[in-house]
This record gives structure tokens, sequence and C-alpha cells, in this order.
């Protein structure tokens, strides 16, 4: 039987594991529930500030049944507050959001920070991730980082963000690389600390709402330069993007990630289908994660490997309110069905 760190490793250079990995990989995709935070009496939104506790969170995702793997942090919010953005961490039921940004404009890109990988909450990541690293080598870490497009649109307002890609396109690009940079400053110190994975999420970079061209122009190309500097160092990457992708297929498959995630709006039959030679992962509905019951959980469990999901997970972050044995339910059916 293989270790999950063995079988998500198997699963991510393209190979057939003895049964699919369950992962939730954090970041956007946070795994932790209020039941959960009830279980080991660690609660948000301490967490997001503490090593310690951000750790004994992660692990109890892995120890509690839910998922094979550990993941930090819980929340999208750490490099735009790096940035410059004002950030509140929310509650037991919130996660953190932007509350001020950090720039009016694109052209205000050099007003920015840098990342400061020693102090903040990027510093609590890599504590937290240097923790996890330092228990069983059996389970493996992901670190997470929110994609180029979705953190440009955090630091500054996104809808201004938006039309300034095409207004002021030359300085646009400018923007971007300067974020870009710095993810891949933290994403190195992840790895380095310990990550064997890093997940990028990019839920504002999608097709429905760049189109296409601009998808291709900013999305496509900066998910793929931060991909290219870390590519040596891991055991793999994944790129969650939400969205239909019925009409950037073709731009998606130019994502050099080893695999690619998708929410619940995406088919993974029509993804398998226009991505034959692609590893998928998701997408087991959050919605029924947190309204559903186990046996509801378990047959759309059973529908994704159907449909071709060679890695099992959620759809998108957990709702707080998940019950514990919803959870639990994704990895008891691929266990079950072994």
């Amino acid at each position: 039987m293989l270790t999950p760190k063995e079988r998500l490793q198997c699963a991510l250079s393209g190979g057939k594991p003895d049964r699919p990995p369950c992962i939730c990989p954090g970041g956007m995709m946070n795994m932790v529930t209020a039941q959960l935070m009830d279980e080991i009496s660690v609660y948000l939104p301490r967490a997001h500030s503490d090593a310690g506790q951000m750790a004994a969170l992660a692990r109890a995702v892995y120890e509690k049944g839910c998922f094979e793997n550990y993941g930090v942090p819980f929340c999208m919010t750490v490099e735009a507050e790096e940035m410059g953005a004002k950030v509140s961490m929310g509650s037991e039921v919130y996660e953190p959001h932007v509350t001020e940004y950090a720039i009016e404009s694109v052209c205000d890109w050099k007003k920015l920070r840098p990342v400061n990988l020693k102090g903040g909450r990027a510093k609590v990541v890599l504590d937290a991730i240097h923790i996890l690293k330092n228990g069983t080598g059996e389970v493996p870490v992901v670190g997470n980082l929110t994609g180029p497009v979705s953190t440009a649109g955090s630091v500054m307002e996104p809808v201004v963000f938006y039309k300034e890609l095409r207004r002021k396109n030359k300085e646009a690009h400018e923007y971007m690389e300067f974020i870009t940079d710095q993810l891949i400053v933290f994403g190195r110190a992840q790895i380095e600390a310990g990550a064997d994975v890093i997940a990028i999420s990019d839920p504002s970079g999608t097709g429905e709402i760049l189109g296409p061209k601009y998808f291709r122009e900013f999305a496509v190309t900066y998910i793929n330069k931060l991909l290219d500097a870390l590519q040596e160092e891991k055991m793999g990457t994944i790129v969650h993007i939400c969205g239909q992708m019925s009409t950037v297929y073709k731009e998606v498959n130019e994502v050099r990630s080893s695999a690619l995630s998708f929410d619940s709006v995406v088919s993974m039959k029509e993804a398998k289908e226009h991505l034959k030679e692609r590893v998928l992962m998701g997408n087991v509905s959050t919605y029924a994660l947190e309204f559903g019951d186990p046996d509801r959980v378990k047959m759309l469990t059973r529908g994704c490997v159907n449909s071709g999901s060679d890695i099992i997970s959620p759809a998108c972050g957990l709702g707080m309110k998940s019950p514990l044995a919803n959870v639990q339910a994704i990895l008891e059916c691929l266990k079950e069905d072994a």
C-alpha cells in the first residue's frame, strides 16, 4: 500500500496509484471547519497568525480522516497584506479579507512593498510548514500561493485593475511582473521550508472574466512564469482556476502545472475530453459537503472518479459549517472502493 505522499506523487507525475489521492490543498481551498476546530480546541482567526496553531489545524485535517495532506495557509490574503493591503482577519466563520487596497492604479506598483519573509504572516506560514515537515514524512505538505491575477486584484480595486489591463497595458504588465516576482520569492521560501507541493489558486483569473485573449496574456503568462521558477525544486504543482472552461480549454492546456483543478461548474468528463493528457483534480461539490449527507458526498465522489478525475478534492474551499462526517465521506468512499 502506498503512503499518502507516494500516492500523490504518483498521480502528479501521471502514474496510476493504487487509488486516487484525496487532498484539499489549503489557501483558497481551505479545509478547516468549525467542527474540526472544536475537535482540537484550536480556532481561527488566531491560527492565521500563530504558526503552532496553524500547523495544529493542518495536522488535524489529516489525523481526523478528512484529507491525505497538510496544507497552509487557510486564506488568500497573505500576499496582498505583505504588499501593503489592509486585511481583516475574519472570525471563526468568515475568512480574512482585504479591507483597504494598497494602490489605486497599476501605474502605482512601485509604491508596493516586497514580501518580507522574516516577519508578518508570510513568516507564520513558513514556520508552520517547517513544523509540519518535521512530523511524519508520509504525509505531503502543500504550500499555497494566491495566483498572480487574483493577487493583483486584491492589492488594488479589481474592477479598476481589469479595465487597466486594456487601457494601460504596458503598466499592467509591469505591475504583473512585480506581483509574480513576489509570489516566486514566497513560493521558493515555502519549498525551502519543506513544502512538497505548491498549489496556486487564481479564482479571479478566469476565462469568463478576462476572455480568452486576456486570459492567455495575463493569467496563463504569469502563472507559467511562476511555475517555471519553481519547477526544479518540488514534487509537483497544482493550479486551480474557477469558472467555466468551455471558452478557454486551449489556453488552460498551456498552463505548465503538474495538475489542473476546476470547480464544480466544470464537468470533469468534459474536461477530460478536452485535456486528455493532463492530470485533473476535483471536484466534489462544496454545497453538498455543507448541506448534503455522507451518502450524497460518496455518490459525487464516485462520479468524479468515473468521470476521469485523477486526484479527488473539494471543488472549492469548505463552508465552515460543513459537518465532519460529510468531509470524511470523500476519503471513506475512496478507501471502500479501492
